[in-house]
Parts: C-alpha cells; sequence; structure tokens
C-alpha cells in the first residue's frame, strides 16, 4: 500500500512531493485530518474541551511509565494509561460531589507533575522534547498503519453511536428518557478520544494537539445548517488546514503540528461572518 501511495504522489506536480518523508507526512495527515473532525465535533457538542487537553498533557506520565518499564518504545505505554485514566475521569464525574472542570483540573495537574518528575530524573528530560512539539515529518510507516487502524476503530464507533452520543450531548436528562446508556456511551467516547490524542502527540506534539480536535469543529459550527453538514465542513476544515499546514511547515520551516494549528485558526476567523448571518 505504502509502494502504491509513494508511486502515485511522487507524481505530483510540487517539489516537496519528491520527498519520501513529505509524501508519508501527507499521507498520515490525510488519514488523521477525518478523525479529528468527526471527533471533535462530539467533543465540541459535548463541551469536553478541557478533557481532551487533560489527556494531551496527562500523556506524560505514562510516557514516564513506559520509561521506567524500560519499553523500547515508551510511547507503547501511553495508550493504556490513556484508557485508565479516561475511564478514572468518568467515574470521578459521576461519583464525585466535584464539577467536571475541578476534577479535570486537579486531574491534570497531578497527571503533568508527576510526568515532570519521573522524566526528569537524571536531567534527561530533553530526550522527549518531541512530544512537546511533535514531528510530523519523521512518521514511520508502522505509525501510520496504527493510526490507520485507529480510523476504522472511529469511524465504526461513530456510526454506530454518533446519534446517541450526540443525544447525549444535547441532553442528558432526555438520553436517559430514550433509553440511552449514557454513562457507558461517555466512557466509551472519553476512551476514543484518550487513544486518538495519545496516538497523535508524538507527531504533533501534546502543547497544540488539542486545537486540531477544536478548530475544525469550531469553524463548521459557523457554517453549518444540520449535523451532516458540521460533519461535512468540519472534515473539509480539517483536510485543508493539514495539508496547507504541512506545505507551509515545509517552506518556512517551522513546526508542522503548530502550523497547521495557525491555519485551522485562520480559518476559523475566516467563517465568523457567517455564524452572525
Amino acid at each position: 500500500m505504502f509502494a502504491l501511495w509513494h508511486s502515485l504522489a511522487a507524481h505530483l506536480p510540487f517539489e516537496w512531493a519528491q520527498y519520501a518523508f513529505m509524501r508519508q507526512a501527507l499521507l498520515t495527515l490525510l488519514l488523521a485530518a477525518p478523525i479529528f473532525a468527526l471527533l471533535g465535533g462530539l467533543v465540541v457538542s459535548h463541551r469536553m474541551a478541557f478533557f481532551s487537553d487533560v489527556m494531551g498533557h496527562a500523556a506524560l506520565t505514562g510516557l514516564a511509565i513506559g520509561t521506567l518499564l524500560g519499553l523500547a518504545d515508551p510511547g507503547w505505554a501511553m495508550l493504556p494509561f490513556a484508557a485508565i485514566l479516561a475511564l478514572g475521569i468518568v467515574g470521578l464525574r459521576r461519583w464525585s460531589a466535584a464539577s467536571t472542570d475541578t476534577i479535570l483540573g486537579l486531574v491534570m495537574s497531578f497527571a503533568v507533575a508527576l510526568g515532570l518528575v519521573l522524566l526528569s530524573r537524571g536531567g534527561q528530560f530533553s530526550k522527549y522534547s518531541r512530544y512537546l512539539v511533535g514531528d510530523l515529518l519523521t512518521i514511520t510507516p508502522g505509525e501510520t498503519m496504527r493510526l490507520a487502524a485507529l480510523a476504522v476503530l472511529v469511524l465504526g464507533v461513530w456510526l454506530l453511536l454518533y446519534n446517541r452520543m450526540f443525544l447525549t450531548g444535547l441532553n442528558r436528562s432526555l438520553a436517559r428518557s430514550r433509553g440511552v446508556p449514557v454513562w457507558t456511551l461517555e466512557c466509551v467516547f472519553a476512551t476514543v478520544i484518550a487513544l486518538v490524542v495519545t496516538v497523535s502527540i508524538p507527531w504533533v506534539g501534546l502543547l497544540v494537539i488539542n486545537s486540531l480536535l477544536l478548530l475544525p469543529a469550531a469553524a463548521a459550527r459557523n457554517l453549518a445548517r444540520n449535523t451532516a453538514g458540521f460533519a461535512g465542513w468540519a472534515v473539509a476544515a480539517s483536510l485543508v488546514s493539514s495539508v496547507a499546514g504541512l506545505i507551509l511547515s515545509y517552506r518556512w520551516n517551522t513546526a508542522t503540528g503548530a502550523t497547521i494549528v495557525l491555519v485551522a485558526m485562520a480559518i476559523f476567523l475566516v467563517t465568523l461572518p457567517f455564524r452572525k448571518r
């Protein structure tokens, strides 16, 4: 599959398309952009923007655990840690008297502090700077395959559960009255967000990962007239900002993830007048 992609993409009439790392990065973005768009729409409707930010920053602790376990790729430890943490947050929201934003703030503070303490032992924190800013241009075919498998999972969850998740985001009481298992859905949704954020951090960076989820969805809300249009506009905004950001980062020699976020923010600002109309 990768050989066919590289063969076809190499014929694109652009200078950057002659480099294998740029073609690999482009393929990754074409897979990732719809994932972020579809999940971002549900994140916005569920008012869970802070949750995805918490998962991104808490990934430091998962990385630290993988390092302490001596894993060749400590990033693998971030996946189970993210899933467990997501379920823990949902449980605290259900059984704790504290407000949601208080719970998220406490969890993020603890997870980030613990991750920094563990990773900074011996002055080795600089080795993990890639996870802060990301490095899309070094992504490997294996990482792209991992993302492709996650894309299939996200699409399946979105197709099967979208209506019930959307109803839950609009009105939890109404969803319960219609027989929707609200807490089960929230556990599934939180786990999926955690996995997507964690898998994407090495090439996007935990400092900007949340923006890639929110900005295309926020732009789509300015343009959409219904839920189908919302999803379509979100995917379009995500694809345009991802591809444009990749090309601009190549020409400007800047961090790819951050450049994509700047383009996504520009798209959001352009769509604001349409929201008023």
